[in-house]
């Protein structure tokens, strides 16, 4: 069901328009290696063996979840033997590359570089950030092109196109050159603004359209839910679509048939790990309940790890809130021991009730920035010997040496005592300093009336009149 052709390729415009840099690069053979970035199912297989196809180059595909350098290394030899036969470039497409370690993506190096590229192109594909998961000197020598997750329009248009393909098949029909996606139908009111109807939904078959002659059960509205269950990735569509082309039922049946078959991807290592915990902590930290709660039940239900939301709210308790509220810190750690000992899913009670806490708890980070204040310090100098008064005099020998001499105990007095605690070069910095203090931050008025206007009813923030830093 995959386009033969870079012209028949749906999505990702700014890679497949006329005049990109990618569509240049294809139609002259000058694109050099390249990474192609995305989630699973945007087209990143796809668009390297149509390129492959464009530029009559020897295809040869590898995942690095299935082999190492050797084979890697025998598709090197083979490349160089035929371009040297053949004056054929061989286009290498080297999935999940970001499984291979630092030592093994080196083998790329000499291949990637401008005077081999002739022989060999690599075309690697991750669903991970390359500037983490690849070293910077084969990142350096590659072209990165970023695929999104595809639109539901685009979903569609790639199930309209693969149903057309098969169904010239099975009539024994030539493919024409061009492909033409047919247009939806009118549609009822009983078919519109629903993509996913519930089971109790009235079968609409008696009225619904067929798209294509050949699968009567292909209505609008199920090509619709599919693109929507399918969430941007292509390669679930298309396995939806095999299930709808197989299916002999009524629409609303063949709709709840496939939401029952889609599981929820989500990658417990991956980008979309990090990107919702990072939602979950920002949306806490800004006192937006809703949000938070949102990304909490996101994570929750596509089987992320309680333990690793709850060690990031344990954090979040004293980076967020800090002194501002002492009692956040024991119970967000009362939330991870109560996700240790309980598990899910009735944790995710805990979980709720610790991220709403949090959430609505005042905010202060005095102590995690008088840290950093002090770690900068400490950097600075770490060799800075530690005052004579404030030093430890375990032994007679030490106080004799002055460890310890003229410390004055607080306890024992009623007033207020000095003593000499940080080195000589430190005295008078302040590294926790008082709530409310504005030094270093910063007064942004468009970002203020952004959050007024939005959040706070249109109405004037009430420390626009008490606040120092005010411009």
């Amino acid at each position: 069901m995959r386009p033969t052709r870079l012209e028949d390729f749906i999505g990702h415009e700014h890679l497949t328009s006329a005049n990109s840099v990618f569509m240049s690069g294809a139609r002259n053979g000058s694109l050099g290696s390249v990474i192609f970035w995305g989630p699973p199912g945007c087209g990143k297989t796809t668009l390297a063996r149509l390129y492959a196809k464009q530029t009559d180059s020897v295809f040869k595909e590898l995942s690095a979840t299935e082999v190492g350098i050797k084979e890697v290394k025998e598709v090197f030899e083979g490349a160089k033997n035929t371009f040297q036969l053949t004056r054929r470039r061989t286009v290498l497409f080297l999935d999940e590359i970001h499984r291979f370690s630092r030592s093994q993506q080196d083998v790329f190096l000499p291949f990637v570089e401008q005077g081999h590229i002739q022989a060999l192109q690599l075309l690697g594909a991750t669903t991970e950030n390359p500037s983490f998961k690849l070293t910077g000197a084969l990142l350096s020598r590659c072209r990165v092109f970023v695929l999104e997750r595809l639109s539901d329009e685009a979903i569609e248009k790639i199930a309209k196109q693969a149903l057309q393909r098969l169904s010239f098949e099975r009539n024994g029909d030539h493919e024409p050159d061009v492909f033409e996606i047919p247009s939806s139908p009118t549609l009822g009111p009983s078919t519109q603004g629903s993509d996913l109807p519930s089971q109790s939904v009235e079968s609409a078959t008696a009225t619904a359209t067929p798209l294509f002659p050949s699968f009567p059960q292909v209505t609008e509205k199920v090509i619709t839910s599919l693109a929507s269950l399918a969430a941007g990735d292509a390669r679930t569509a298309l396995s939806l679509l095999e299930l709808v082309v197989n299916a002999n039922m009524p629409e609303t049946e063949l709709i709840v048939s496939m939401r029952q078959s889609v599981s929820v991807s989500y990658d417990r290592t991956g980008d979309s790990h990090y990107d919702m915990i990072s939602a979950l902590h920002k949306s806490v930290r800004g006192g937006q309940g809703s949000a938070a709660m949102y990304w909490l039940a996101r994570m929750l239900g596509q089987g992320e790890d309680p333990l690793f939301i709850a060690r990031r709210l344990v954090v979040c308790a004293s980076e967020d809130i800090g002194l501002a509220d002492p009692q956040a810190l024991p119970l967000a750690v009362a939330a991870f021991q109560a996700c240790q000992v309980i598990g899910m899913p009735e944790c995710r009670i805990n979980l709720a009730h610790i991220v709403a806490y949090l959430s609505e708890a005042p905010k202060s980070t005095r102590s995690y920035e008088a840290y950093k204040r002090a770690e900068e310090a400490a950097k600075a100098d770490s060799t800075a010997p530690v005052p004579m008064q404030v030093r430890n005099a375990p032994t007679k020998l030490m106080g004799d040496l002055g460890y310890g001499e003229d410390y004055h105990y607080n306890p024992n007095y009623i007033h207020p005592v000095s003593n000499v605690y940080l080195p000589p070069q430190f005295n008078g910095q302040v590294f926790l300093r008082k709530e409310g203090d504005t030094e270093g931050k910063e007064w942004d008025e468009e970002a203020l009336k952004d959050w007024e206007e939005r959040e706070n009813g249109g109405m004037p923030w009430e420390g626009r009149h008490t606040s120092s830093s005010q411009p």
